[in-house]
């Protein structure tokens, strides 16, 4: 029996997915599921780089504006709900396009998630502890010794993350790293066609500096200030790319010009983690964004009904 076929769209930030993502889905009809962990979040609309309600309008979207920004959302979530979304619209005969940036989530929607052993409470008391005197700088060069690999695939702010690294390999005695990669993922439920979206290096830190300038002269900041007006500062989605620096500059940490340029340099360094994750993939096929009719040729290759089989013959029929 044939796997229901789903079509995915990757590249690092900025790099033009949600441009071509709706020409794509327009051609062909498609509904789009969002695969970008923030845009999940209702009011984290321009740091985001959410569409908007008039691109949402031309093409119907899907995981964007589900949660609250104080409301728990993981990868385990997202695979969940997005499998559920990609069944209904199979159902209904809509073809789906996933886009997005967040490499854990869409390795959620098609292979579900190493589960991580159960943690000692103590154990996270102690590190918890050992995080307020000691500083999150410190754990993170603690874990770039011990478990480089899954270090270097983390950005050194992750707070979470990167304690949840220190309980795996405290508890375990393993590198989170290599209890991943002893894991076996179970195969894909889906029939896939990856397209991959990417840019010179140069051009496409161009265009993530422009980018950021556009969203602050779009009331970026003053987005921020109104979610600081209505929730913590430490809340997980205020410790997100670009929100956190803003969030800085709002409590007198930083300067507005340290802010932006942090904003900018940090943004780079996500992309730069971004194409090291989806280069990983040998199934994706990667493309220009100036290529179009290229991407329409193979989403029409992939999307084409199958061939219907031959009626036998009747018996004593000429062939």
């Amino acid at each position: 029996m044939d796997r229901p076929r789903l079509a995915i769209l990757v590249g690092p930030t900025a790099v033009g997915k949600t441009a071509i993502a709706l020409q794509l889905a327009q051609r062909f009809a498609a509904h789009i599921i969002n695969a970008d962990s923030l845009q999940l979040y209702r009011e984290l609309d321009i740091g985001t780089a959410k569409p908007t309600l008039e691109e949402r309008r031309l093409v119907p979207h899907h995981l964007i504006d589900v949660v609250s920004p104080p409301e728990p959302y993981d990868a385990a979530r997202y695979g969940r709900e997005a499998r559920q979304i990609v069944a209904r619209l199979h159902q209904q005969g809509i073809l789906p396009l996933v886009v997005g940036g967040t490499g854990l989530y869409l390795k959620a929607l098609l292979h579900g998630l190493f589960d991580t052993p159960p943690v000692p409470e103590a154990l996270r008391r102690r590190l918890r502890q050992e995080l307020h005197d000691l500083g999150l700088p410190a754990l993170y060069e603690r874990l770039l010794k011990i478990d480089p690999l899954t270090a270097r695939r983390l950005h050194p702010q992750d707070t979470y993350r990167i304690l949840r690294a220190l309980e795996v390999l405290e508890a375990t005695g393993q590198p989170l790293a290599a209890l991943q990669a002893a894991h076996r993922f179970p195969a894909s439920p889906y029939r896939t066609l990856k397209l991959g979206l990417t840019l010179p290096r140069e051009e496409l830190y161009e265009r993530i500096n422009l980018r950021v300038e556009a969203m602050l002269a779009q009331g970026w900041l003053t987005e921020v200030e109104g979610l600081l007006s209505r929730y913590p500062p430490d809340l997980k989605p205020l410790n997100s790319l670009g929100y956190r620096h803003l969030v800085a500059y709002l409590l007198g940490r930083l300067s507005f010009p340290a802010a932006v340029a942090a904003i900018k340099r940090d943004t780079r360094r996500y992309a730069k983690r971004q194409l090291t994750w989806f280069r990983a993939d040998p199934e994706i096929i990667w493309f220009h964004p100036g290529q179009l009719k290229e991407l329409a040729a193979r989403l029409q290759e992939f999307w084409a009904p199958p061939p219907t089989p031959a009626a036998p013959s009747a018996p004593g029929s000429a062939p």
